[in-house]
């Protein structure tokens, strides 16, 4: 059972949503997901139903959270759906057995609960050399390069490969107990660990883009769900 956050709310009526690419990628692991709105249950509630976590993309962190400033490119703030990811985040680094997932947005949230920030937008301060999404909000792919040794690299078994890259910030200051194991050629961290725990890990890129087409990128929730398995039985 693999909790997925979701979207919103959001619109008029107010709607949770997420792209169907998340449930795919879940699927063809072989787990059941299960959409976790950011309204209407308790932290403890789902953090008991699911046997790991993935903490999914959208809009931006209301920057207000880490004590950020301002700047036009913010965009789909939803203070009520940060509040609860943060806490659902804490929770689930609480538990050794839970494993859990950050993506793009994801895990911005991780390190953003571990009292970590984040730069508000990317090409201020790592310049264009690499396009991490195309204009207006669009994705686009670039390498990326993990550590063989760490997390990342055991699970893809290479060390550079192409991403879906659809974000506009990116990890300043890291939260307690992360380490960078992945970076694009701009020095961008793209990839976490959380050292306290047995499978916590962030991606700055979205791995449920390309899984239909690419198998490499299937390996990332394979292994969740594989490690989901281990833990439901234990």
């Amino acid at each position: 059972m693999i909790g997925i956050t979701t979207y919103g709310p959001e619109g008029d009526p107010p709607s949770f949503s997420l792209p169907v690419a998340y449930v795919d990628a879940v699927v063809r692991a072989g787990g059941i997901a299960v959409l976790v709105p950011t309204s209407g249950s308790s932290v403890e509630q789902v953090l008991g139903l699911v046997d790991a976590l993935i903490l999914s993309g959208g809009g931006d962190i209301d920057p207000q959270t880490y004590g950020g400033g301002e700047h036009a490119t913010i965009y789909s703030v939803v203070p009520e759906r940060d509040a609860f990811e943060l806490e659902l985040t804490r929770g689930a680094l609480a538990r050794p057995e839970l494993p859990l997932l950050g993506i793009c947005r994801g895990m911005q949230i991780m390190n953003v609960a571990l009292g970590g920030d984040l730069d508000l937008h990317l090409p201020d301060v790592r310049g264009e050399s690499v396009i991490h999404r195309l204009p207006p909000r669009k994705p686009t792919y670039h390498p990326v390069r993990v550590e063989l040794e760490a997390a990342l690299g055991l699970i893809y078994g290479q060390e550079e490969f192409m991403v879906c890259s659809w974000h506009h910030q990116g990890v300043r200051k890291l939260g307690s107990d992360l380490r960078p194991i992945a970076h694009s050629a701009d020095g961008v961290v793209e990839g976490l660990v959380y050292e306290r725990h047995p499978f916590a890990l962030g991606v700055q890129w979205h791995p449920e883009m390309q899984v239909a087409d690419d198998p490499l990128q299937r390996r990332l929730f394979e292994a969740l769900v594989e490690r989901a398995g281990g833990a439901a039985c234990a």
